[in-house]
C-alpha cells in the first residue's frame, strides 16, 4: 500500500474504485451508522435510525455525547501533533466526518502520515475520503477488524514507520469488545508493536453515572445481535497499564484539555458517559 497526496490516486483508492461495491447488511443496526446518523449525517440506513432513536430516548444528550466524543479526539489529535507525534494509526475510524483525523493532525503538521482501520464495509466505500492527503504526508485505509492486530500492523507498516513514534486512535470503539474477546489483550499487543515514544489515545463509554440506564440500553444492544461492554474509570484506566498518562489522566471527554469554542456542551445532568485519556510508552 502507498499513501496519496491531492495530486495522486492510492493504492487503496483505485482499488475501491475498481472493485465492486462492498457488500453492506441493513438487516441489523451497526454502531458506526448510528453514530453518523447522531451526528447528523447521511450515511446510515432505516434499521440503524431506528435504534439510534430509542437510544436518544434513553438519553436525549446522545448526540451532544457523540459530538463532545468527537471534539476529544480533534483535541487530542491536535495536541499530539503539536507535541510532534508524525503518524497516526486509528483503528475504528467509523464513517467519515469532516475534519477526520488526517485533516487535524495535517493542519499542524503538513507531513503527518495516518493509517486509518475499520471492519464495516460502509466506511471502505467512502475511503477515498479518507484518502485525501496533503502531498506532504500520507493517507492509507485498511480493511480490517480490532480483533486482527496482526493483520493490522502488517498493512499499516507499508505506510507507517514503526521506528518511530506512531498514535495508536481508539476512540468509541472498545466498549463494543466484550471481555470474551479480550480487549486489554488486544491494546497490549498492538501497543507493543508500537516504539517507545509512541501514544495511546482512546476513549471509551462508561455506565458509571447511571448503572440502570446501561442496564437497559445494553440489553437494547443484545438484542440486536450487538455488544456493548460499558466500563467504569478503574476498568478503563486497565487500558493504559504500563504507559504514563498526560494530564489530567482519565477524564470524562469533555474535561480534556478544552478550548475555547470547542468544549460541546451535553444539555441535561450529569457527566457525559465516556472517559478519555493519552498516554506515551516509555
Amino acid at each position: 500500500m502507498t499513501g496519496t497526496g491531492m495530486g495522486g490516486r492510492g493504492a487503496a483508492e483505485e482499488s475501491a474504485s475498481a472493485s465492486p461495491s462492498p457488500y453492506i447488511d441493513t438487516s441489523k443496526p451497526h454502531p458506526a451508522r448510528m453514530y453518523d446518523w447522531w451526528l447528523g449525517g447521511k450515511d446510515n440506513y432505516p434499521v440503524d435510525e431506528e435504534m439510534g432513536r430509542q437510544l436518544v430516548a434513553m438519553d436525549p444528550r446522545i448526540p451532544g455525547i457523540a459530538r463532545a466524543n468527537r471534539a476529544f479526539m480533534q483535541r487530542a489529535t491536535r495536541w499530539l501533533a503539536a507535541s510532534g507525534v508524525r503518524q497516526f494509526l486509528d483503528i475504528g475510524s467509523g464513517i467519515p466526518t469532516e475534519p477526520n483525523l488526517h485533516q487535524i493532525a495535517q493542519g499542524t503538521a503538513p507531513d503527518a502520515r495516518v493509517v486509518y482501520c475499520d471492519n464495516d464495509p460502509i466506511v471502505l466505500a467512502h475511503a477515498e475520503a479518507l484518502l485525501r492527503s496533503t502531498p506532504q504526508g500520507a493517507t492509507e485505509y485498511i480493511q480490517a477488524d480490532v480483533r486482527e492486530p496482526a493483520a493490522i500492523l502488517e498493512q499499516a507498516r507499508q505506510t507507517l514507520d514503526f521506528s518511530r513514534p506512531v498514535a495508536l486512535s481508539l476512540i468509541a470503539l472498545l466498549h463494543f469488545v466484550p471481555d470474551e474477546h479480550g480487549p486489554y489483550d488486544l491494546v497490549e499487543r498492538l501497543m507493543s508493536a508500537l516504539p517507545p515514544g509512541s501514544w495511546l489515545m482512546l476513549s471509551h463509554g462508561t455506565g458509571e453515572f447511571t448503572p440502570d440506564r446501561a442496564r437497559v440500553a445494553g440489553d437494547l444492544y443484545e438484542s440486536r445481535a450487538l455488544s456493548l461492554a460499558l466500563r467504569d474509570r478503574v476498568d478503563v484506566l486497565r487500558f493504559f497499564d504500563g504507559l504514563d498518562l498526560a494530564a489530567p489522566g482519565v477524564t470524562v471527554v469533555d474535561a480534556w484539555h478544552p478550548e475555547l469554542g470547542e468544549r460541546v456542551p451535553v444539555a441535561g445532568e450529569g457527566p457525559v458517559p465516556i472517559f478519555g485519556g493519552v498516554a506515551r510508552k516509555g
